[in-house]
């Protein structure tokens, strides 16, 4: 070989290396786009610290938040690119992966009994059963809706013995206080603000049915940038080591985030619980059950292999070890 073509060939080479390195910085994100919710406590103190903000700082990345109102939101924003990390209920994943969102279960950010069925306080609904023919309102797609196809399926009844009314989380609570609907599959904070301040009754509990609080990243994102998802669960594990250890200024938190009274967040954070993180057998165990339950009453389709899509879900490579 010559040297001019020795030269040549060295060249291409070079150029096709500072393009391929050029590509890989073009592609390095200048920006992240994670949800904050009131559902998700950990969520509000990371993002009034700053914490990911500094962590990310020395590699130009910027942080934008976007308020997810409910687990349905959050799916919707990440199947269309909106967030790359958003907050839903473990089951609600399940139904967003099914329904072909590419989305990966990375991070449990609580263990809440945030749902359970609702009435007004001069109701005479006591139990699943008196539903029949009720309306009912709930957010479709998210662990208060599936909390209810459950109790229904318990007490022998589906959805269509009952009149869903379909809501967004907020309004129905508004819905119920206001006498629109018997009843109201609840959320909190909302759910222990219509305890507190107008005597809503809680006719239907039953903890083991709600299904973790987990953090969900774009599988495009996740695939992309495995070393800038790791930096912002370093981040969301900081936020939540400091909640755990200063519970007056989160509830502090939640007050100016919610707007809600002391005592109404003194009730949510009774029903939360933050001492879990990595991603593990118990969630998926928790959304199997979920899924097996939802397929039973119809909702999903008969031929879903749910064990195969909750494996496919949840990515344990970013669990912490707690």
């Amino acid at each position: 070989m010559t040297i001019t073509r020795r030269l040549a060939v060295a060249g291409l080479a070079a150029a096709s290396l500072a393009f391929t390195v050029g590509q890989a910085f073009s592609q390095a994100p200048k920006e992240i786009r994670v949800d904050y919710a009131t559902y998700n406590p950990v969520s509000l103190v990371l993002k009034d610290s700053g914490i990911l903000e500094k962590a990310l700082a020395a590699d130009g990345i910027t942080v934008r938040w976007v308020l997810s109102a409910g687990s349905n939101k959050a799916l919707e924003f990440l199947n269309a690119g909106s967030i790359d990390f958003g907050s839903t209920a473990g089951a609600a994943a399940l139904i967003g992966k099914i329904n072909g969102n590419p989305i990966k279960s990375i991070y449990v950010y609580s263990r809440p009994e945030w749902t359970a069925l609702v009435t007004g306080a001069k109701s005479d609904i006591t139990k699943v059963s008196d539903l029949k023919g009720k309306r009912v309102a709930v957010t479709r797609g998210t662990d208060p809706h599936i909390f209810l196809v459950r109790a229904l399926t318990d007490a022998k009844l589906t959805e269509k013995d009952v009149k869903l009314v379909l809501l967004q989380h907020a309004d129905g609570r508004l819905a119920l206080e206001r006498g629109d609907v018997d009843a109201w599959a609840g959320l909190d904070p909302l759910m222990a603000a219509a305890e507190v301040e107008s005597g809503a009754k809680l006719f239907h509990r039953k903890a083991a049915d709600n299904t973790w609080g987990v953090l969900n990243v774009r599988e495009a994102f996740a695939k992309d940038n495995p070393t800038l998802v790791r930096k912002v669960l370093a981040a969301y594990e900081e936020a939540r080591a400091y909640s755990l250890a200063n519970p007056a200024e989160l509830k502090k938190t939640l007050v100016a985030y919610t707007k809600l009274s002391d005592a109404v967040i003194e009730r949510q954070l009774t029903r939360t619980e933050l001492t879990h993180s990595a991603i593990g057998q118990a969630q998926a165990d928790t959304i199997i059950a979920a899924g097996l339950a939802l397929k039973e009453a119809g909702v999903l389709p008969a031929t879903t292999d749910v064990k195969a899509v909750v494996d496919d879900l949840l990515d344990r490579r970013f669990a912490a070890t707690n």
